[in-house]
């Protein structure tokens, strides 16, 4: 039978994972420091999996992969802001002074779940847009070939329709919420 467990994360314990973002903010302004953020981050969650954690950490750390697709993805066209802000996120999981030490087995993702549930929380509408973007890809394509035409025929502008739709929703959504802060994750 599943157990829900709350866990109330203190002012300093938020400032620690704060200090991490703000650190990855300052890293993924050099393009280089950007991509090893990015690929160690891919690594990592690459590791995971070949692990025997628990599955609520399990879950967690995998839902980054969303994270790591949607700034990959070179349809969904995201600006260089918002996949440096995502990789600003991800650098809590792959900086080696995190609160608990990766090697540590069976609690050392323990603080980059509790942590990818935080960055999940506070991305969940750009999460829910990108898997958006990717069902009506996946859709229009299968639609296309049912038809008999080539889905690579004229796909940059069927694509572009909707990604603008989606991005303009996104945007605005991230806006409200942010009070036109951006996409800087506060945590505190």
């Amino acid at each position: 039978m599943p157990l829900d467990i709350t866990i109330t994360l203190s002012d300093e314990d938020l400032r620690k994972f704060q200090d991490s973002v703000d650190k990855g903010i300052v890293l993924v302004a050099d393009e280089k420091s950007a991509a090893e953020i990015e690929e160690t981050a891919c690594l990592m969650i690459g590791k995971a999996r070949e692990m025997e954690l628990p599955q609520f950490i399990s879950d967690r750390l995998f839902k980054l992969e969303i994270l790591l697709n949607m700034i990959r993805d070179k349809e969904c066209s995201l600006s260089k802001e918002e996949c440096d802000s995502v990789r600003s996120a991800l650098y809590y999981f792959v900086d080696p002074d995190d609160v608990i030490p990766d090697h540590i087995p069976g609690i050392g993702f323990l603080d980059d779940a509790m942590y990818a549930e935080i960055v999940i929380q506070e991305l969940k509408v750009e999460i829910k847009m990108y898997q958006e973007f990717c069902q009506f890809r996946i859709a229009e394509e299968n639609r296309r070939r049912n038809r008999g035409e080539d889905p690579y025929v004229g796909r940059e502008d069927w694509i572009e329709e909707k990604r603008t739709v989606l991005h303009d929703r996104m945007r605005e959504r991230r806006t409200l919420r942010t009070g036109g802060r951006g996409w800087r994750m506060r945590l505190i």
